[in-house]
């Protein structure tokens, strides 16, 4: 996604209960990019993504913008941009999601490195969701072996 780059924080007089730190959306930022998966769906899925999303409790605004694939195409694609953004560092344990999404996506290496230079709040608390995606990625393996 060119002229956007990545930013964590959340809306203005909110505070995550989920990730315990920002989350992340897209800003405006001529010269800079954002690498991501693209992800072709129904229409008819689009109510329960934008929920998901966090669109129907104000958090995030649905927003189209054009991607360049790596095959030279341009992509016409929805994403999403958080309202009334106040920037704040995300928890390890956002960030590692977001890391581990890159890897096992085959983003590029210099974009993962970047990931991985992004500073945190240091959260060292429990973050259920957290356990609960550790879980069943342990699961997986084990079928998957």
């Amino acid at each position: 996604l060119q002229d956007f780059k990545l930013e964590f924080g959340l809306p203005q007089g909110r505070t995550s209960s989920v990730w315990h730190g920002g989350t992340a959306t897209i800003v405006e930022s001529p010269g800079d990019e954002v690498w991501g998966i693209v992800w072709k769906m129904n229409d008819s899925n689009l109510s329960s993504l934008d929920k998901q999303e966090g669109v129907e409790a104000g958090i995030y605004v649905p927003i189209e913008v054009n991607v360049h694939t790596q095959a030279g195409k341009v992509l016409t694609c929805r994403s999403y941009q958080m309202k009334d953004f106040v920037c704040g560092p995300p928890s390890p344990q956002y960030k590692k999601v977001i890391c581990m999404g890159a890897k096992q996506n085959g983003l590029p290496a210099d974009y993962q490195k970047k990931l991985e230079a992004i500073e945190t709040n240091n959260y060292a608390g429990p973050v259920p969701i957290m356990e609960e995606i550790e879980a069943a990625i342990k699961a997986k393996k084990i079928h998957s072996a």
